[in-house]
């Protein structure tokens, strides 16, 4: 079964796992990407003038512009990985939008959370109800967002 993780990563934990379950899986890998990318100050989400802080409390700033939806050799892949950090208990929203505009007929796909603290909620089947064509959507796993990689690469093996 040809696999692809695709993760969105603010402050480099979740890339960390993603490249566990890649190297893992020996999968390829796509990297989403907003077209302006979040500062250290936009993350603060503290700050009530944070980029975040002020996305999250207006839900109509949630639709992110990306850079691209394009996955190269989309078809090829049967299994699809999507590894994303919580925000304010859903998935970051450049996640949620990345899922509505890709079309997920024929995929497996399995959500797999970051946070420090945050549980899975019910971030997975959030973005599940965002996808175009549905697609088979596992449940979620959510790995603290400093997760050994051994703790990582152990469920990856179990898929």
């Amino acid at each position: 079964m040809k696999t692809l993780v695709i993760y969105y990563s603010a402050q480099w934990h979740t890339k960390a796992i993603a490249e566990k379950i890649a190297e893992t899986l020996a999968a390829d890998i796509f990297e989403i990407k907003p077209l302006v990318d979040y500062t250290e100050a936009d993350l603060d989400w503290t700050d009530g003038n944070s980029r975040v802080y002020r996305e999250h409390k207006d839900a109509s700033l949630q639709n992110i512009e990306l850079a691209t939806t394009e996955i190269p050799n989309w078809d090829e892949y049967e299994r699809v990985i999507i590894a994303y950090p919580i925000w304010w208990g859903i998935a970051a929203w450049p996640v949620s939008s990345f899922v509505s505009a890709i079309d997920w007929n024929n995929k497996v796909v399995f959500p797999v959370a970051t946070s420090h603290s945050s549980p899975l909620g019910n971030s997975d089947a959030l973005l599940a109800e965002f996808a175009k064509g549905a697609g088979d959507w596992q449940n979620g796993v959510r790995f603290q967002q400093d997760a050994d990689g051994n703790e990582v690469a152990e469920w990856a093996k179990g898929l």
